[in-house]
This record gives structure tokens, C-alpha cells and sequence, in this order.
């Protein structure tokens, strides 16, 4: 072998020139941050409700808000006697006039949303959900149970919701209790139709024919197989109740037999201050207003959301 040669000595031994350093890079992070998935999620929901369901959402924000805080942001008592100047037009003292007694109507109306929003919204939550577990009953329970409950409610949608609630509130008076009880009453049949034939649809797919086969109890097949996938639409459906419960009660309170004084919703004001109309006194224009703001704006919300399909059709099984 041949010996290894070295460099003659008292010359410098060649170094070989160092390797460039490449930097680290680090391995992108794989998880999403809760803030980007926010985000992201927020981005979607923005894609699926158009400008007229923000404007919906807006308007129905705005008046759930101002049923909260409405009596505590009121610049006046709501049955204070402000001013002697009847059916006054709009001023820096009061902003929307006053009543027929003087009374300023920017306060009447704050104090109330409370009993219009508050009672229809209570109507509203009581009807849907009794519906709501009728149907069900009405789908899982044996054939007869569903015969009993639909004959039932086909009678009662026969007798028109008004003429219900005025038979009713006429024979045994009016109160906040018994108005939220007649409306709920009066929308449950309506509920009852579209929450069946849900469940009925529901009935009949796959996983719930696994679930029965499988010999799981009709209590557990409702509450876990069928429920979560009815929430949905059921939801669009309780705001149209909602709708319908407060022109209900606007109408009512208009005829004299809703909120009773010294208490006061948007219809009694409207009907209070119906002598100022020919002048166009903002004493019954603005209840009014106030009444179609809050309708088309839960209108406006309930009709983009079920078109863009934001509520869904339940979660996949």
C-alpha cells in the first residue's frame, strides 16, 4: 500500500472550505388557533346571511336589547304627565311627542317593549316547545297515539287564532299570564303539524332503522336519533310563531282586551292614541313603526337563514 503522503513539513496543512449553514425552518404548527378558527367559522356565517339578514339580525338585536334596559334608559316615567300639550309633535323635550294625556311617548314606547317583546317571546318558546314534543310523540309512539293527537290538533286549527283568544280573554279577562297562555295555545296545532311531519321524515332513514333494529328503547330513539335533527328547523319555524304572536297581540291590544293600563305594549298605544292619526302625530305612528320594525326584521332574518341554509338540516349521522 502506498504510504499516506503528507505536506512537506513547514507548509501549511489545505483546510477545506466550510459548508454553508442552511437555517431551521420550523414544522408549520398542524393545529388550528382557537382565534383562526373563530375567525374562520365567523367567516362562513358571514357568507351564508346576506345584507338583509344583517339588517334583520340588527333590528331584532336592537329590540331584544331595548326590552332589557328599556326602563332604565327611559327619560320619563312611563305614566308621568310631562307635558300639557297634547299629541305634541317632535321636540329636543320629546323626541317622539307625547300622547294623548301628555305623556312622552319615547319612554311609553322604551317601557313597552318589555310586555311586547316579553310576552310574545314567552308565547313563542311555550308553543314551540309543546309542539315540538307532541310531533315527536306523535311520530315514535304507536299508530294510535298518532291518530289521537292529529284529529285532536286538526280541530283546534279549524278555530282561527283571533277568534280563540278574543272567546277566551273575554270570558275570563285579561293578564300577562293568561295572554302568554291563550297565544301559546293558539300557535301549538301549527307547531304540532310542521314538528310530525319532521320526525315522520326522520323515521325513516337509515340510522334510525339501525337503532331499532338494534332494539333501542322509542324514548332513547326521540331524544338522540330524532330531537337533535328536528332543532334546526324548528328553529326557523319559532320565529315565524314569534311573528304571528306579536301581530296577535298587537291586534288584540288594539281591540282593548291586552295589556291593561296602567301598563302599556305597543299595540294599546296605537289604539290610545288613534285620535291623533288625522293630525300625523307621532304618538301612533312610531307604536306602529315599532311594530313593523320588529316583524320584518325577524321575517328578514328567519327567510336568509333558511334559504343559505345557515340553520341546517340537523347533524349528519
Amino acid at each position: 500500500m502506498n504510504p499516506i503522503s503528507r505536506p512537506p513539513v513547514g507548509t501549511a496543512e489545505t483546510v477545506p472550505p466550510a459548508l454553508p449553514v442552511m437555517p431551521i425552518t420550523p414544522a408549520p404548527d398542524s393545529v388550528t388557533s382557537p382565534a383562526a378558527s373563530h375567525a374562520g367559522r365567523f367567516a362562513g356565517l358571514r357568507e351564508r346571511v346576506s345584507w338583509l339578514g344583517m339588517i334583520g339580525a340588527a333590528l331584532v338585536l336592537f329590540w331584544l336589547v331595548i326590552a332589557c334596559i328599556g326602563p332604565l334608559i327611559a327619560p320619563h316615567p312611563g305614566g308621568a304627565f310631562t307635558s300639557a300639550d297634547v299629541f305634541a309633535s317632535y321636540s329636543a323635550a320629546y323626541p317622539l311627542g307625547t300622547d294623548y294625556l301628555g305623556r312622552d311617548i319615547l319612554s311609553r314606547i322604551l317601557i313597552g317593549t318589555r310586555f311586547t317583546v316579553g310576552i310574545a317571546l314567552a308565547a313563542a318558546v311555550l308553543a314551540s316547545a309543546a309542539g315540538t314534543c307532541f310531533g315527536l310523540l306523535a311520530a315514535v309512539a304507536p299508530r294510535w297515539v298518532d291518530e289521537v293527537l292529529s284529529r285532536v290538533f286538526d280541530a283546534l286549527v279549524s278555530i282561527p287564532s283571533k277568534v280563540l283568544a278574543l272567546v277566551v280573554i273575554a270570558a275570563f279577562g285579561s293578564g300577562n299570564t293568561l295572554l302568554i297562555l291563550v297565544t301559546a295555545f293558539a300557535y301549538i296545532p301549527g307547531a304540532f303539524r310542521i314538528s310530525r311531519s319532521l320526525a315522520v321524515n326522520l323515521m325513516t332513514l337509515e340510522y334510525v332503522q339501525v337503532a331499532r333494529a338494534r332494539g333501542e328503547k322509542l324514548l332513547y330513539i326521540a331524544r338522540v336519533e330524532v330531537l337533535p335533527n328536528m332543532i334546526h328547523p324548528m328553529l326557523a319555524d319559532f320565529g315565524l310563531r314569534f311573528v304571528f304572536i306579536v301581530l296577535l297581540l298587537s291586534g288584540l291590544s288594539f281591540l282593548g282586551l291586552g295589556v291593561q293600563p296602567p301598563n302599556a305594549d305597543w299595540g294599546s298605544l296605537v289604539r290610545e292614541n288613534i285620535g291623533g292619526l288625522a293630525e300625523g302625530s307621532p304618538a301612533v305612528l312610531m307604536p306602529a313603526l315599532a311594530i313593523a320594525s320588529l316583524t320584518i326584521g325577524v321575517n328578514l332574518l328567519i327567510d336568509n337563514l333558511r334559504r343559505r341554509g345557515a340553520f341546517g338540516t340537523g347533524g349528519a349521522k
